[in-house]
Order: structure tokens, then sequence, then C-alpha cells
């Protein structure tokens, strides 16, 4: 991240690129840094077993980027975090349901102080995507579920296009990730994970972009495809073969 991006105005620099705010504080960042890898991954680490797959397709990811991953749990956001390379986590900033984080106080003290979160509308009335296109535009990169909600038995639901509409406008990849055995550890309607640290997976996919002239829905697809694939290549290894 430049030192525009960190709040230090540049000549040339778009004001947009020259806010300075909590999303690209670096005292927020250190902050963020010892709540997540001091405080969270090691819970969420004790309660599951984690097998993180993928993570050199990343070396070369630089700058803004959105993830895109496949939801079921209140762990998934978690595990991302605390499988993504530092350089990568440290200004990652996660979409969270504005109806529910962002409805009391310290729910939203939370969900920014562990994930830099910002509010996602889950209906079309309340929609607001230029707050996220904004963060990606000052190279904040995304943690977006494009399903908008949990999954109640594991099965994909319909992958909304914003993501890859962000992606495209802002000109950065799609990171996809696909989470193995979440459903399963810590299954929607439950307040914690089962007991026996039960086995999931955050599987890295290579860094994808929209091919020329593709639209936003036809690259969703395709990311949601790739994300299916993953899933299903790694869910016999992660969880054995009668999964």
């Amino acid at each position: 991240m430049t030192r525009s991006e960190s709040g230090s105005a540049k000549p040339g620099v778009s004001p947009e690129r020259q806010i300075h705010d909590r999303f690209s504080s670096r005292g927020q960042a250190a902050a963020r840094f010892v709540a997540q890898r001091g405080m969270l991954k090691p819970l969420v680490w004790r309660l599951v077993t984690v097998t993180v797959i993928g993570r050199e397709k990343l070396r070369e990811v630089r700058g803004g980027y959105v993830v895109v991953a496949n939801h079921s749990s209140h762990l998934d956001t978690p595990l991302i975090v605390g499988s993504l390379p530092r350089k990568l986590a440290r200004y990652l900033a996660a979409g969270a349901a504005a109806d529910y984080f962002f409805d009391v106080w310290w729910r939203r003290g939370l969900t920014a102080l562990f994930f830099n979160a910002f509010p996602v509308h889950r209906t079309a009335a309340n929609a607001k995507v230029v707050s996220a296109k904004g963060l990606l535009r000052r190279g904040i990169p995304l943690l977006v579920f494009p399903e908008g909600t949990r999954s109640k038995d594991g099965t994909f639901g319909a992958f909304k296009p914003g993501a890859a509409a962000l992606a495209t406008s802002c000109d950065v990849p799609c990171i996809p990730v696909a989470l193995v055995g979440v459903n399963i550890a810590h299954p929607r309607g439950t307040n914690w994970p089962k007991r026996g640290r039960l086995p999931v997976a955050v599987v890295f996919g290579d860094p994808m972009r929209a091919k020329s002239g593709e639209n936003p829905v036809d690259f969703t697809e395709r990311l949601k495809r790739e994300i299916s694939r993953l899933r299903e290549e790694y869910t016999p290894t992660i969880l054995g073969q009668s999964a």
C-alpha cells in the first residue's frame, strides 16, 4: 500500500485515494493484527482443525483485490482472514450484513476491530455499492460473500454479481476461495462449533479477472464454478472419501 493509500496525500493522486480513515489507518491495522492473529486465530484454530491450501497462488497479488467465497458459517470470515498471508490481510475489509452486524454499537465495534468491516445492505432498496467501490479504488482489498447470507445445508445459493462488478469496474482480480467442511463444523443456527475439532479447509484458487467483453453475471458464474470445483476437489481429502 502506498503512502497515499495510508492517508498521506501525494501530488497527482485523486482525493478519493487520499482519504485517511479506519480502513487505511496503520495504527488500526496494527491493532487489528494483534486482535486477529493474537486472539481470534488461536481461538478458531483450537475449535476446528484447519487446513490451508493454495496460499502460494497469491504471491503475485498486489494492491486491491476481491476475495469471493462460499458462505455457510460465522467461522467463514475468521478462517479466511486467518489463512491469508499477513501482507494481504493487513487492510482487508470484510463485508458484513448491515442489519445484523451494524445494528448495535458493540457488534459494530467488534466487527470493525477484528475484520475492518463495512456494511452490506441485503435488500435491493438499501443496496450501497458506492462505499465498497470507493474502498477498492483506494487500494483496500475486500472480502465479499456473493450469496449474501449463510447456506442452511452447505449447498451454494445464487451468487449475486456485485463482487464481480466491483472487481471489473476497478480493474482488480478476484480471488476465489472454497470453504470445505465449515457448514458441518459450525452449522447455521448454532451458537458454537461442534466439539471434537472437526476438519475444515480454506482453499485458495488462482486470481481471476473478467475476460474481454465478459459481463459481471457471466464472470460471477465462472467464479462460482471455480469455487465449486475447488470444494469438490478437496472435500474427499479433508472430510474423507465418504463425504
